[in-house]
């Protein structure tokens, strides 16, 4: 196997507060080591086109507070094709590259797994996604600033629904997984949460309705995770339609949930997941991503980390459904 002198790290998909804290600590910790550092900007498109700089440990001082990249983003559609990933390898190897690192989500990995299959690179993935849908680890980075962005813009929004007795539909991102909806709606003490995991034959917002709002309440927090056939704008026009009576608004947080400062804990979990990710290369491995599992620094293999049916711990919506009354 082809000795690691140069290391290139990139950003990819969606930004995550933590993102810059883990490129903080991936360069300072390869510096450490020995290592050479070079910065790929705006994800895959950038290693196509050879936008590439090399880092020192001063390339990535006082970042640890930002939100965002510092490397920027993108979604590469270059680099889906077996052309793109050709020309990827081509600039890989001109710019004396010998492993690449991704912090990324689900399509970044699925990237990376892809780009190591066909070229023998060695390819480690960070989980950098606020949704925290990847397979393996129990916390990825931005979930837990999300959560709180979340959580901080329901408590607002509450006062409005109590002040003039309204129902609030507040959607949330998460694509696929109902993590962010599910745990936002606990900790912001909402009535319910609509999350895909819960898709079951049973009707939602009819159970929902049944529960809470008609017995009790006069004012209610219904937190959606996002969709593109059943988003919060599907249940409030239903409950507009269905029960006239009540006044409905809906929010759609949108993209300020990707913003901020990460917290101290995002913060901590991107820098032990960077560090983690030197200690990979140096122990040999190969095209796993680095993840956390019971407070201790894991290897996940791409096929693993990229399944789409990370589980939700189905007692959280039974915790809910018992608070919500």
């Amino acid at each position: 196997m082809r000795r690691i002198n140069c290391i290139g790290i990139l950003t990819s998909g969606g930004d995550s507060p933590g993102m810059n804290a883990a490129i903080r600590a991936v360069t300072r910790t390869a510096i450490s080591k020995g290592f050479k550092v070079k910065g790929i900007y705006r994800g895959y498109d950038g290693l196509i086109n050879d936008e590439i700089k090399e880092f020192t440990s001063e390339s990535v001082s006082n970042i640890v507070a930002r939100g965002g990249t510092i490397l920027k983003s993108a979604r590469s559609k270059e680099f889906m094709t077996t052309e793109g990933r050709e020309k990827a390898f081509a600039v890989m190897q001109q710019e004396g590259i010998d492993a690449l690192v991704v912090i990324g989500g689900n399509g970044s990995l699925t990237g990376a797994r892809n780009f190591a299959q066909e070229h023998n690179v060695p390819c480690i993935g960070l989980p950098g996604t606020i949704d925290n849908d990847l397979y393996g680890t129990d916390l990825t980075i931005g979930y837990d600033t999300t959560l709180n962005t979340i959580v901080e813009c329901v408590d607002k929004i509450r006062d409005t629904a109590n002040s003039h007795e309204r129902i609030f539909f507040v959607e949330v991102m998460g694509r696929d997984a109902g993590f962010l909806a599910q745990n936002s709606a606990i900790a912001s003490g909402a009535e319910a949460a609509i999350i895909p995991e819960d898709s079951t034959d049973a009707d939602q917002l009819e159970q929902f309705i049944g529960r809470g709002i008609r017995k009790s309440k006069n004012s209610s927090i219904v937190i959606v995770s996002e969709s593109p056939k059943c988003g919060a704008m599907f249940y409030a026009e239903r409950v507009k339609k269905e029960y006239p009576q009540y006044d409905v608004r809906v929010s759609i947080l949108g993209h300020l949930q990707r913003g901020g400062s990460p917290t101290a804990r995002d913060r901590i979990l991107a820098t032990r997941l960077g560090a983690g990710t030197i200690d990979a290369l140096l122990d040999g491995q190969r095209n796993v991503m680095v993840g956390i599992r019971n407070d201790e620094v894991i290897y996940v293999p791409f096929a693993d980390a990229i399944r789409s049916d990370k589980p939700m711990n189905m007692n959280l919506i039974k915790v809910l459904d018992q608070l919500s009354i």
